[in-house]
Protein backbone atom coordinates (compact mmCIF):
# COMPACT_ATOMS: atom_id res chain seq x y z
CA UNK A 1 0.00 0.00 0.00
CA UNK A 2 0.97 3.35 -1.10
CA UNK A 3 -0.13 6.32 0.69
CA UNK A 4 0.61 9.75 -0.62
CA UNK A 5 -0.80 13.67 0.32
CA UNK A 6 -3.15 14.24 3.30
CA UNK A 7 -6.21 12.95 1.80
CA UNK A 8 -4.24 9.63 1.07
CA UNK A 9 -2.36 9.38 4.40
CA UNK A 10 -5.70 9.69 6.15
CA UNK A 11 -7.29 7.09 4.42
CA UNK A 12 -4.84 5.14 5.07
CA UNK A 13 -4.69 5.20 8.47
CA UNK A 14 -8.81 4.36 8.48
CA UNK A 15 -7.90 1.58 6.42
CA UNK A 16 -5.01 -0.20 8.72
CA UNK A 17 -7.46 0.09 11.89
CA UNK A 18 -10.59 -1.49 10.14
CA UNK A 19 -7.92 -4.24 9.15
CA UNK A 20 -6.52 -4.66 12.43
CA UNK A 21 -10.19 -4.88 13.86
CA UNK A 22 -11.61 -7.15 11.44
CA UNK A 23 -8.35 -10.16 11.73
CA UNK A 24 -9.25 -9.58 15.60
CA UNK A 25 -12.41 -10.56 15.75
CA UNK A 26 -11.51 -13.46 13.04
CA UNK A 27 -7.77 -14.60 14.48
CA UNK A 28 -9.15 -15.39 17.98
CA UNK A 29 -5.77 -17.47 18.61
CA UNK A 30 -3.37 -14.50 18.06
CA UNK A 31 -1.00 -16.34 15.42
CA UNK A 32 0.37 -15.03 12.20
CA UNK A 33 -1.39 -17.01 9.73
CA UNK A 34 -1.71 -16.45 5.71
CA UNK A 35 -4.64 -13.88 6.35
CA UNK A 36 -2.67 -11.65 8.54
CA UNK A 37 0.62 -11.77 6.11
CA UNK A 38 -1.15 -10.07 3.39
CA UNK A 39 -1.03 -6.57 4.35
CA UNK A 40 1.23 -7.09 7.84
CA UNK A 41 4.48 -8.33 8.16
CA UNK A 42 5.49 -10.05 11.92
CA UNK A 43 8.90 -8.85 13.20
CA UNK A 44 10.88 -9.42 16.14
CA UNK A 45 11.85 -6.05 17.54
CA UNK A 46 14.96 -7.18 19.69
CA UNK A 47 16.73 -6.82 16.68
CA UNK A 48 18.08 -4.09 14.96
CA UNK A 49 16.87 -3.91 11.94
CA UNK A 50 13.83 -5.55 13.16
CA UNK A 51 13.86 -9.06 12.02
CA UNK A 52 10.97 -10.88 9.41
CA UNK A 53 9.20 -14.35 10.70
CA UNK A 54 7.94 -15.70 8.53
CA UNK A 55 4.57 -17.16 8.24
CA UNK A 56 5.57 -21.19 8.90
CA UNK A 57 2.76 -23.20 9.44
CA UNK A 58 0.62 -20.24 10.36
CA UNK A 59 0.87 -20.77 13.93
CA UNK A 60 3.28 -18.83 14.53
CA UNK A 61 2.88 -16.04 17.68
CA UNK A 62 2.17 -12.64 16.30
CA UNK A 63 5.28 -10.32 17.86
CA UNK A 64 4.60 -6.91 16.45
CA UNK A 65 2.45 -5.87 13.46
CA UNK A 66 4.21 -4.28 10.87
CA UNK A 67 1.66 -2.43 7.95
CA UNK A 68 3.18 -3.24 3.81
CA UNK A 69 2.80 0.47 3.61
CA UNK A 70 4.42 3.56 2.36
CA UNK A 71 3.39 6.45 3.55
CA UNK A 72 4.59 9.74 1.39
CA UNK A 73 4.12 13.74 1.71
CA UNK A 74 5.25 16.22 1.69
CA UNK A 75 4.07 18.23 4.97
CA UNK A 76 4.51 16.49 8.25
CA UNK A 77 1.83 16.73 10.07
CA UNK A 78 -0.45 13.87 9.13
CA UNK A 79 2.07 12.03 9.26
CA UNK A 80 2.99 12.10 12.67
CA UNK A 81 -0.21 12.47 14.02
CA UNK A 82 -0.65 9.05 12.59
CA UNK A 83 2.67 8.04 14.43
CA UNK A 84 1.25 9.57 17.38
CA UNK A 85 -2.15 7.43 17.67
CA UNK A 86 -2.87 4.51 18.29
CA UNK A 87 -1.48 2.95 15.10
CA UNK A 88 1.75 4.50 15.25
CA UNK A 89 3.58 1.04 16.22
CA UNK A 90 2.19 -0.54 13.34
CA UNK A 91 4.45 1.92 10.54
CA UNK A 92 7.84 0.94 9.69
CA UNK A 93 9.75 4.18 10.22
CA UNK A 94 11.95 3.29 7.77
CA UNK A 95 9.07 3.28 5.26
CA UNK A 96 8.24 6.81 5.86
CA UNK A 97 8.84 10.12 3.13
CA UNK A 98 7.86 13.47 4.06
CA UNK A 99 9.55 17.05 3.96
CA UNK A 100 8.12 20.25 5.50
CA UNK A 101 7.23 22.96 3.39
CA UNK A 102 4.79 21.10 1.27
CA UNK A 103 3.07 21.63 -2.69
CA UNK A 104 1.31 24.69 -2.08
CA UNK A 105 -2.10 22.86 -3.83
CA UNK A 106 0.30 23.31 -7.13
CA UNK A 107 0.43 19.67 -9.07
CA UNK A 108 3.75 21.14 -11.03
CA UNK A 109 5.67 21.29 -7.16
CA UNK A 110 4.81 17.85 -6.26
CA UNK A 111 5.02 16.09 -9.55
CA UNK A 112 7.98 18.23 -10.86
CA UNK A 113 9.80 19.46 -8.22
CA UNK A 114 9.78 16.89 -5.00
CA UNK A 115 8.93 14.07 -7.74
CA UNK A 116 12.48 14.41 -9.57
CA UNK A 117 13.64 15.58 -5.63
CA UNK A 118 12.62 12.74 -3.71
CA UNK A 119 12.73 9.63 -6.71
CA UNK A 120 15.73 7.59 -5.75
CA UNK A 121 14.40 7.76 -2.25
CA UNK A 122 11.01 6.62 -3.48
CA UNK A 123 12.25 3.63 -5.07
CA UNK A 124 14.47 2.46 -2.55
CA UNK A 125 11.99 2.83 -0.13
CA UNK A 126 9.01 0.77 -2.08
CA UNK A 127 11.78 -1.73 -3.17
CA UNK A 128 12.57 -2.42 0.09
CA UNK A 129 8.80 -2.89 0.77
CA UNK A 130 8.64 -5.18 -2.02
CA UNK A 131 11.78 -7.31 -0.97
CA UNK A 132 9.92 -8.14 1.92
CA UNK A 133 7.12 -9.53 0.27
CA UNK A 134 7.02 -13.38 -0.56
CA UNK A 135 4.91 -13.02 -3.82
CA UNK A 136 4.31 -9.52 -4.87
CA UNK A 137 0.70 -9.25 -6.74
CA UNK A 138 -0.37 -5.52 -7.01
CA UNK A 139 0.41 -2.21 -5.51
CA UNK A 140 -2.70 0.32 -3.69
CA UNK A 141 -2.18 3.46 -4.57
CA UNK A 142 -4.21 5.68 -2.18
CA UNK A 143 -4.03 9.79 -2.82
CA UNK A 144 -6.31 12.54 -4.02
CA UNK A 145 -6.25 14.67 -7.10
CA UNK A 146 -6.98 18.00 -6.20
CA UNK A 147 -4.20 19.03 -3.87
CA UNK A 148 -0.70 19.71 -4.37
CA UNK A 149 1.21 16.43 -3.03
CA UNK A 150 -1.37 13.85 -3.77
CA UNK A 151 -2.06 14.69 -7.30
CA UNK A 152 1.74 15.78 -8.60
CA UNK A 153 3.55 13.09 -6.20
CA UNK A 154 0.82 10.80 -6.11
CA UNK A 155 0.78 10.62 -10.18
CA UNK A 156 4.68 10.62 -9.84
CA UNK A 157 4.95 7.36 -7.89
CA UNK A 158 2.21 6.13 -9.82
CA UNK A 159 4.57 6.29 -12.93
CA UNK A 160 7.41 5.05 -10.73
CA UNK A 161 5.30 1.75 -10.45
CA UNK A 162 5.16 1.08 -14.01
CA UNK A 163 8.69 2.13 -14.83
CA UNK A 164 9.90 -0.29 -12.03
CA UNK A 165 7.65 -3.06 -11.12
CA UNK A 166 6.11 -3.73 -14.72
CA UNK A 167 4.79 -7.10 -13.70
CA UNK A 168 2.57 -5.57 -10.80
CA UNK A 169 -0.73 -4.43 -11.22
CA UNK A 170 -1.41 -0.65 -10.06
CA UNK A 171 -4.42 0.02 -8.33
CA UNK A 172 -5.61 3.33 -7.64
CA UNK A 173 -7.94 5.27 -5.38
CA UNK A 174 -8.18 8.68 -6.58
CA UNK A 175 -10.14 11.07 -4.23
CA UNK A 176 -11.61 13.75 -6.59
CA UNK A 177 -12.28 17.00 -5.71
CA UNK A 178 -16.35 18.51 -5.10
CA UNK A 179 -18.01 20.87 -6.89
CA UNK A 180 -17.23 23.66 -4.14
CA UNK A 181 -13.80 22.96 -3.70
CA UNK A 182 -12.23 25.43 -1.76
CA UNK A 183 -8.37 25.11 -3.22
CA UNK A 184 -8.32 27.55 -6.58
CA UNK A 185 -6.18 25.11 -8.42
CA UNK A 186 -7.81 21.47 -7.99
CA UNK A 187 -9.62 21.84 -11.27
CA UNK A 188 -6.01 22.04 -13.00
CA UNK A 189 -4.67 19.33 -10.87
CA UNK A 190 -7.43 17.21 -11.64
CA UNK A 191 -6.97 17.27 -15.10
CA UNK A 192 -2.96 17.12 -15.40
CA UNK A 193 -3.42 14.20 -12.52
CA UNK A 194 -5.95 11.97 -14.60
CA UNK A 195 -4.26 12.35 -17.65
CA UNK A 196 -1.43 10.52 -15.52
CA UNK A 197 -3.29 7.71 -14.65
CA UNK A 198 -5.02 7.41 -17.37
CA UNK A 199 -1.13 6.34 -18.63
CA UNK A 200 0.28 4.46 -15.74
CA UNK A 201 -2.64 2.91 -13.44
CA UNK A 202 -4.16 -0.58 -14.60
CA UNK A 203 -7.28 0.30 -12.16
CA UNK A 204 -8.64 3.63 -10.96
CA UNK A 205 -11.33 3.46 -8.38
CA UNK A 206 -12.01 7.28 -8.26
CA UNK A 207 -14.11 8.46 -5.35
CA UNK A 208 -15.99 12.02 -4.91
CA UNK A 209 -16.17 14.27 -2.00
CA UNK A 210 -19.44 15.66 -2.95
CA UNK A 211 -20.62 11.74 -2.78
CA UNK A 212 -19.28 10.72 0.43
CA UNK A 213 -21.02 13.91 2.34
CA UNK A 214 -24.53 13.41 0.89
CA UNK A 215 -24.35 9.64 1.40
CA UNK A 216 -22.83 11.34 5.29
CA UNK A 217 -26.02 13.20 5.02
CA UNK A 218 -28.18 10.73 4.71
CA UNK A 219 -26.38 8.18 7.24
CA UNK A 220 -27.00 11.26 9.87
CA UNK A 221 -30.48 11.66 8.73
CA UNK A 222 -31.56 8.10 9.03
CA UNK A 223 -29.41 7.70 12.38
CA UNK A 224 -32.01 10.79 13.99
CA UNK A 225 -35.02 8.48 12.82
CA UNK A 226 -36.01 4.83 13.65
CA UNK A 227 -34.57 3.09 11.16
CA UNK A 228 -36.90 0.61 9.51
CA UNK A 229 -35.79 -3.12 8.96
CA UNK A 230 -34.44 -3.52 6.10
CA UNK A 231 -32.66 0.16 5.42
CA UNK A 232 -30.33 0.32 3.18
CA UNK A 233 -28.40 3.31 5.44
CA UNK A 234 -27.02 1.93 8.90
CA UNK A 235 -25.91 5.20 11.66
CA UNK A 236 -24.37 2.81 14.04
CA UNK A 237 -23.59 5.34 16.55
CA UNK A 238 -23.12 8.30 14.14
CA UNK A 239 -25.50 10.49 16.62
CA UNK A 240 -22.89 10.97 17.98
CA UNK A 241 -20.54 14.11 16.20
CA UNK A 242 -17.88 12.53 14.68
CA UNK A 243 -14.18 13.90 15.71
CA UNK A 244 -13.16 15.40 12.71
CA UNK A 245 -15.11 16.08 9.65
CA UNK A 246 -13.70 13.99 6.99
CA UNK A 247 -13.70 11.16 9.37
CA UNK A 248 -16.59 9.05 7.90
CA UNK A 249 -15.55 10.47 4.78
CA UNK A 250 -12.73 8.50 5.06
CA UNK A 251 -14.26 5.08 6.96
CA UNK A 252 -16.51 4.82 3.84
CA UNK A 253 -13.52 4.69 1.48
CA UNK A 254 -11.74 2.55 3.71
CA UNK A 255 -14.61 -0.10 4.00
CA UNK A 256 -14.76 0.21 0.04
CA UNK A 257 -11.02 -0.65 -0.31
CA UNK A 258 -11.17 -3.49 2.68
CA UNK A 259 -14.02 -5.17 1.14
CA UNK A 260 -12.20 -5.49 -1.81
CA UNK A 261 -9.15 -6.85 -0.61
CA UNK A 262 -10.89 -9.16 0.86
CA UNK A 263 -10.63 -12.05 -1.60
CA UNK A 264 -7.13 -12.47 -1.34
CA UNK A 265 -6.94 -12.39 2.96
CA UNK A 266 -9.94 -14.80 3.78
CA UNK A 267 -10.95 -18.34 2.32
CA UNK A 268 -14.15 -18.29 0.38
CA UNK A 269 -16.33 -20.07 -2.24
CA UNK A 270 -16.02 -17.80 -4.70
CA UNK A 271 -13.21 -15.79 -4.36
CA UNK A 272 -11.10 -14.09 -6.98
CA UNK A 273 -7.52 -12.96 -6.96
CA UNK A 274 -7.66 -9.26 -6.87
CA UNK A 275 -5.56 -9.04 -10.31
CA UNK A 276 -8.58 -10.69 -12.06
CA UNK A 277 -10.67 -7.80 -11.55
CA UNK A 278 -8.54 -6.09 -13.70
CA UNK A 279 -8.76 -8.67 -16.10
CA UNK A 280 -12.16 -8.93 -15.81
CA UNK A 281 -13.05 -5.51 -15.99
CA UNK A 282 -10.64 -3.71 -18.07
CA UNK A 283 -11.53 -4.41 -21.62
CA UNK A 284 -8.87 -1.51 -23.11
CA UNK A 285 -5.88 -0.63 -21.23
CA UNK A 286 -6.83 2.71 -21.20
CA UNK A 287 -10.52 2.26 -20.18
CA UNK A 288 -10.06 0.95 -16.23
CA UNK A 289 -11.99 3.72 -14.81
CA UNK A 290 -14.52 1.44 -12.55
CA UNK A 291 -17.42 2.85 -10.46
CA UNK A 292 -17.42 2.00 -7.13
CA UNK A 293 -20.59 1.19 -4.92
CA UNK A 294 -21.31 -0.36 -1.34
CA UNK A 295 -24.24 -1.38 0.56
CA UNK A 296 -25.10 -1.14 2.98
CA UNK A 297 -23.50 2.25 3.47
CA UNK A 298 -22.69 2.96 6.97
CA UNK A 299 -19.62 5.81 8.20
CA UNK A 300 -18.39 4.69 11.34
CA UNK A 301 -16.02 1.51 12.17
CA UNK A 302 -18.82 0.17 15.12
CA UNK A 303 -22.30 -0.57 12.88
CA UNK A 304 -24.63 -2.97 13.57
CA UNK A 305 -26.26 -3.33 10.07
CA UNK A 306 -29.82 -4.44 10.16
CA UNK A 307 -31.18 -8.10 8.18
CA UNK A 308 -31.61 -7.11 4.60
CA UNK A 309 -33.04 -9.42 1.55
CA UNK A 310 -30.08 -10.53 -0.81
CA UNK A 311 -32.62 -8.96 -4.10
CA UNK A 312 -32.50 -5.58 -1.81
CA UNK A 313 -28.82 -5.81 -2.01
CA UNK A 314 -28.30 -6.13 -5.54
CA UNK A 315 -30.87 -3.40 -6.55
CA UNK A 316 -29.00 -0.89 -3.91
CA UNK A 317 -25.73 -1.82 -5.17
CA UNK A 318 -26.45 -0.10 -8.64
CA UNK A 319 -28.00 2.70 -6.94
CA UNK A 320 -26.98 6.16 -7.16
CA UNK A 321 -26.86 6.55 -3.60
CA UNK A 322 -24.62 3.83 -3.34
CA UNK A 323 -22.48 4.97 -5.64
CA UNK A 324 -19.12 6.78 -4.26
CA UNK A 325 -18.56 8.86 -7.50
CA UNK A 326 -21.49 10.95 -9.09
CA UNK A 327 -22.02 9.63 -12.19
CA UNK A 328 -25.11 8.26 -13.83
CA UNK A 329 -24.17 4.97 -15.89
CA UNK A 330 -27.93 3.85 -16.48
CA UNK A 331 -27.73 6.20 -18.80
CA UNK A 332 -25.19 4.45 -21.09
CA UNK A 333 -24.20 0.83 -20.21
CA UNK A 334 -22.36 -1.79 -17.94
CA UNK A 335 -19.54 -3.30 -20.03
CA UNK A 336 -19.21 -5.98 -16.47
CA UNK A 337 -20.01 -5.46 -13.18
CA UNK A 338 -18.47 -8.00 -10.06
CA UNK A 339 -20.43 -8.46 -7.16
CA UNK A 340 -18.13 -9.43 -4.34
CA UNK A 341 -20.43 -10.18 -1.33
CA UNK A 342 -19.18 -10.87 2.27
CA UNK A 343 -20.78 -12.63 4.53
CA UNK A 344 -22.37 -15.95 5.86
CA UNK A 345 -23.49 -16.71 2.54
CA UNK A 346 -23.78 -19.83 0.49
CA UNK A 347 -23.46 -20.50 -3.55
CA UNK A 348 -27.31 -21.60 -3.74
CA UNK A 349 -28.93 -18.38 -1.95
CA UNK A 350 -27.98 -16.50 -4.98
Amino acid sequence: VVQVGQCGNQIGCRFWDLALREHAKVNKKGNFDDALGTFFRNVDTRFEPPRDIPIGSGREPIASLKARAVLIDMEEGVINENLKGPLGEVFDSRQLITSVSGSGNNWAVGHLQYGRQYREQIIETIRGAAEKCDCLQSFLVMHSIGGGTGSGLGSYVTELLKDEFPEAYRFVTAVFPSDDDDVVTSPYNSVLSLHQLIEYADCVLPVENQALIDICEKINEGGKMKARSGTAISAGSAVQPPKKPFDSMNNIVANMLLHLTASPRFEGSLNVDINEITMNLVPFPKMHFLVPSLTPLYALADVHCPPRKLDQIFTDAFSRQSQLIRAAPKHGMYPSSPLPLRGNLEVSDF
